[in-house]
């Protein structure tokens, strides 16, 4: 996970990241529309399933995967099946990740644990998951035996390193630990929020656009700068979006996650605050009261734990743009590569 030199920010082209967000993000609806299956029992199981999907979403990690194949030269079919994939194992992984971290809004509106209940809501995502592979068996039709298997075992990758990331977050969580370093946070980031949200989309979609001409090793550091500077912003937000935002405000607080804020203030509080924030973070989330949390969130400015994280997530996104233009110096110019090179700078200047 070593830095690379950073490549200058130029004005992010929002009207185009937002355009190709809708254009692709409407495809992929559409194409997980017919995944979803309507039977019995619905009331119970396939409603559940069809819920976080028809909320919506910035639709990022899909429309990624689309742009990346079309950029190598796929047409749009080719990676609709590969991208409904993903997006469905993206709302199964949000059902889980909820219900673990006791959440009570997701996209605007209540839980779907809050909503049904924890037991339903469980079988519900561990149903979405399963459906998750069905667009898999479609690619072999499509795209042929080798190029399918290569893109299953893709997605198998990044299930582990999913699951894996986010185990490390919630045992520091359980285990109340307080010495996670800058390093730690970036290798849980790396597996729980990079594989999915960028290195998987950009892998496969290079599978499915390149048919194995261009080296995927790459794409993990991409993938890493970008999703990590992505996550950063997104722990920032949680403490500072307005009325848009989709989560609940304060919530990594609430939930005592160590988020590369939470361990700066630990670093660098003095005595009595560092054992101060060490008890509340011991604390139930049940027994962290308002008054708790505003407390936290002054001491993280107090700290300048807010303006370190701002400056990590923009050395990231440098080093993503430089990694970006080296990987794709030799392809020609298009309106999926400028999509995907606005992104990186995209992330830091969104609000929700």
């Amino acid at each position: 996970m070593a830095s690379s030199s950073a490549a200058p920010f130029t004005a992010t082209n929002e009207p185009l990241v937002q355009a190709m967000l809708a254009e692709y993000g409407e495809l992929t609806r559409q194409s997980v529309r017919r995944y979803l299956p309507e039977e019995e029992p619905r009331s119970y199981l396939y409603e559940l399933v069809a819920d976080y999907p028809r909320r919506g979403g910035k639709m990022l990690r899909s429309s990624l995967c689309i742009a990346m194949a079309r950029a190598m030269g796929a047409p749009t079919e080719d990676a609709i099946a590969t991208a409904a994939s993903i997006e469905l194992m993206h709302n199964a992984l949000l059902v889980h990740d909820d219900i673990e971290d006791a959440s009570d809004e997701r996209r605007g509106t209540p839980t779907l644990h809050a909503l049904h209940g924890m037991p339903l809501a469980l079988n519900a995502g561990d149903a979405m998951g399963l459906l998750s592979l069905r667009p898999l068996k479609d690619n072999f039709h499509r795209l042929g035996l080798a190029t399918a298997l290569r893109i299953f075992e893709e997605t198998e990758r990044m299930a582990w390193e999913s699951t894996e990331g986010q185990a490390l977050e919630l045992g520091w969580q359980r285990d109340n630990r307080t010495d996670v370093t800058d390093e730690d946070y970036l290798r849980m980031v790396l597996k729980k929020t990079c594989w999915l949200g960028a290195i998987h989309p950009l892998r496969v979609g290079c599978l499915i656009g390149a048919r194995g001409r261009k080296p995927l090793d790459p794409l993990v550091r991409l993938g890493f700068f970008f999703g990590a500077a992505f996550q950063i912003q997104d722990d920032l937000l949680n403490l500072e979006a307005g009325a848009e935002y989709g989560k609940e405000i304060n919530g990594d607080l609430l939930e005592g996650k160590r988020t590369l804020m939470i361990i700066c203030a630990l670093r660098r509080a003095g005595d009595a605050d560092r054992h101060a924030l060490k008890e509340f973070l011991a604390r139930p989330r049940t027994a962290r009261t308002p008054g708790d949390v505003a407390w936290v969130r002054a001491l993280l400015t107090e700290t300048g734990a807010l303006e370190h994280a701002r400056a990590v997530a923009r050395g990231l996104a440098g080093a993503a743009l430089y990694e970006f233009d080296t990987y794709f110096a030799g392809v020609p110019e298009n309106r999926d590569l400028r999509f995907m090179r606005s992104l990186v700078t995209w992330v830091l200047e969104r609000s929700h």
